[in-house]
């Protein structure tokens, strides 16, 4: 049997880890325990009740009179008469006579006409596809395996709905105060639909009659003029270079001071002033003074106080409530009146008919024509579609093709290990404990198996072909 190890040192794959609990600064692995030096020391005293308490109890007030009832408000309140407020009569509606035109000119001027189709312009699109078959495997499919494991119970309580057996008799306030209507439908103002002239689109312009094809002239082309470099030579001579004159004079000196060496050939001393006047005292360790012992008094406690031994008990008698008696509920009807319901009166409005103006531009008498200049000057022509500039795919018979990679010729085949982490009682280990930080020890008691029994899968991967 092999030493103790944890999930974190057993686990291959770096995906186990132990559920760590809050760190111990200092664990000895000792029990703790819970006495104190309080409670082996403490003496013990007899049974004795706990103390009354000295705070004397509230004293109720005598009755000093009956409390008055006005207020200041009350006394100084003087009521003023209420009278109703003026209201100014409203003037009485007449509806204006005449009947309303809803007509439009739109809806009297417009002729319908059949639209057909837009006939498409782009030509169809081409796909060169091929009808062959992929037979290929990929590698996620070819590698993965499905791993055992138990699926967790669902800790959901399921409460099944029961509809109510007995019918739902409540009808709402729409139900109760809905009135159906037979539904009117408004009046249509489309007009009737007109044919077409039968005889053929007279496509002829005043552009296509009229033009007449003339020659262009050739285009001007102005001569271009030969490039002649001058005889005479090339003067590099600046502004500057033409008007400074230099000034002779000595060179400037250097301000900077001399590199000197400050420094002696002689051995460096290691000794300091510290060292050398340095001196030692003696020092003498600090006495502690011994605690004296403990010693519990043999005699009876006296618990009584001078407030127990002198305070003289009262009796006072309670104080009445000044709160007033609960008057008298009346028995009679409700009385339901309000001065809005008293002096409210609905108006009757009726709805205000549309203000519409005369037009000042008589409407046009004659028939309308549909054809657009569009529609008049437009030719038709054929769509050709474009060349294809595509190179033909052409495949050479003769040789044949290598399908050989590096990953076929050299791939080897792996065995896919499983963790020991996952489950460690399976693969030969036992339960010991659980230490402070959380970690699970486990004890080998049997040695690991082959790979093929224990750690990996029976079935290979199989090279991609």
């Amino acid at each position: 049997m092999g030493p103790p190890r944890c999930i974190c040192e057993i686990c291959s794959c770096g995906r186990h880890r132990c559920c760590h609990r809050p760190t111990k600064i200092y664990d000895d692995g000792v029990q703790p325990s819970h006495k104190t030096e309080y409670v082996e020391k403490y003496p013990g005293y007899g049974n004795f009740c706990p103390p009354e308490s000295c705070k004397p109890k509230p004293e109720l007030q005598e009755d000093q009179g009956r409390m008055d009832g006005t207020t200041t408000f009350k006394s100084d309140y003087l009521p003023y008469e209420i009278v109703s407020r003026p209201f100014r009569p409203q003037a009485e509606y007449r509806p204006k006579s005449g009947k309303i035109d809803l007509g439009t000119i739109y809806q009297r001027d417009y002729n319908p006409h059949k639209v057909g189709p837009v006939i498409l312009a782009r030509p169809q699109e081409r796909k060169h596809t091929s009808g062959a078959k992929v037979d290929t495997i990929p590698t996620y499919r070819d590698h993965y395996r499905l791993w055992k494991g138990e699926r967790t119970e669902s800790c959901k309580v399921e409460h099944p709905y029961e509809p109510p057996s007995e019918k739902f008799g409540n009808p709402s306030t729409f139900q109760d105060d809905y009135i159906p209507r037979q539904p009117n439908p408004p009046q249509s103002f489309k007009p009737c639909e007109t044919k077409l002239s039968e005889g053929p689109f007279d496509a002829n312009t005043i552009h296509r009659t009229a033009y007449v094809v003339h020659e262009l002239e050739p285009m001007f082309v102005r001569p271009r003029e030969e490039y002649k470099p001058s005889d005479q030579p090339f003067e590099d001579l600046t502004t500057h270079q033409r008007d400074f004159k230099g000034i002779p004079g000595e060179q400037a000196k250097s301000c900077k001071p001399e590199n000197k060496k400050f420094a002696s050939d002689d051995p460096f001393k290691g000794t300091t002033e510290f060292q050398d006047r340095y001196q030692p005292y003696l020092v003498t360790a600090p006495e502690f003074q011994k605690p004296r012992e403990y010693v519990p008094p043999t005699d009876k406690m006296d618990l009584r106080s001078s407030n127990r031994l002198d305070y003289i008990k009262h009796k006072v008698a309670p104080r009445a409530p000044i709160r007033p008696a609960p008057g008298r509920k009346s028995t009679g009807p409700f009385q339901g009146k309000t001065t809005t319901k008293e002096d409210y009166q609905p108006w009757s409005v009726c709805p205000q008919g549309l203000i519409k103006k005369e037009p000042e531009i008589q409407n046009f008498t004659g028939k309308f024509s549909n054809l657009t200049t569009f529609r008049s000057h437009y030719v038709p022509h054929q769509a050709n579609p474009p060349q294809s500039f595509k190179p033909v795919h052409i495949v050479s018979t003769s040789v044949p093709f290598k399908d050989e990679t590096l990953y076929r010729t050299e791939y080897t085949p792996k065995k896919q290990e499983i963790c020991p982490a996952q489950q460690p009682d399976a693969v030969g280990y036992v339960y010991i404990n659980t230490d402070s930080q959380g970690h699970k020890f486990y004890r080998q008691v049997s040695p690991e198996r082959s790979g093929s029994s224990c750690n990996t899968l029976s079935e290979e991967v199989p090279a991609v072909s």
